[in-house]
């Protein structure tokens, strides 16, 4: 089987297999909602300091990643098969196609978390188009860092444990670049620090994708 086609084989299973469950995605929702629905009622985030709601935003999508994106490869391991997928699908078809499912599901729950809170905040966006590649942007980075740790936690033994201490000081860099890029899309204010945020966030992406496909191959065949 082709590259590309191997890459898509194992997209499309990992697609199925939420399809039919449903798990991930109704929990990431309940989460969500509740989440935001406390934040809204105890920290009166309609008031809130724009600098301060961009925070929370990023907070939510945050945690709301760690509860679901290590599950691609600690699942395989719980059903037991990872030895199944090595024998069917080279190295880097098996992380780009379960990278491509975790940008997907990644880009789904900002997606929702940012629409949802817009909507409860009453928070006008003045530059969409900038909140929308920020989106994508920081759906890419999660995406990237959190596949290979979950490659990683997926050979481990308390694998719900490990996860979030091995993402959080990975993950705090984009965090801090996400929230202060996020605020200029609910202003007018043309910051000269965009550009460079942008920067930053494909760089990110760009290393820790790269950094993900070069070392994968030697974990996934030890």
């Amino acid at each position: 089987m082709p590259f590309p086609e191997q890459t898509y084989a194992v997209f499309l299973k990992d697609f199925r297999l939420e399809w039919r469950s449903g798990f991930g995605i109704s929990t990431v929702l309940a989460f969500i909602v509740s989440s935001l629905l406390i934040v809204l009622f105890s920290l009166r985030a309609d008031q809130l300091p724009v600098n301060v709601q961009s925070g929370l935003i990023w907070i939510l999508i945050l945690f709301a990643s760690l509860t679901t994106l290590s599950r691609v490869f600690v699942s395989e391991s719980e059903r037991g098969t990872l030895d199944l997928l090595r024998l069917n699908a080279p190295a880097t078809s098996v992380l780009l196609g379960k990278l491509c499912y975790n940008f997907l599901f990644t880009l789904l729950i900002s997606s929702v978390t940012v629409l949802l809170f817009l909507v409860m905040v009453s928070l006008t966006v003045e530059q969409p188009f900038l909140l929308l590649g920020i989106i994508i942007l920081g759906s890419s980075g999660l995406a990237g860092a959190t596949t290979m740790l979950g490659a990683l936690v997926s050979q481990a033994t308390r694998k719900g444990a490990v996860f979030p201490v091995l993402a959080l000081p990975l993950l705090i860099p984009l965090m801090l670049v996400l929230v202060r890029i996020t605020q200029s899309a609910f202003t007018t204010v043309a910051d000269e620090t965009i550009l460079n945020d942008l920067a930053a966030l494909i760089g990110f992406s760009g290393v820790t994708i790269s950094a993900s496909i070069l070392l994968f191959d030697n974990l996934w065949e030890d």
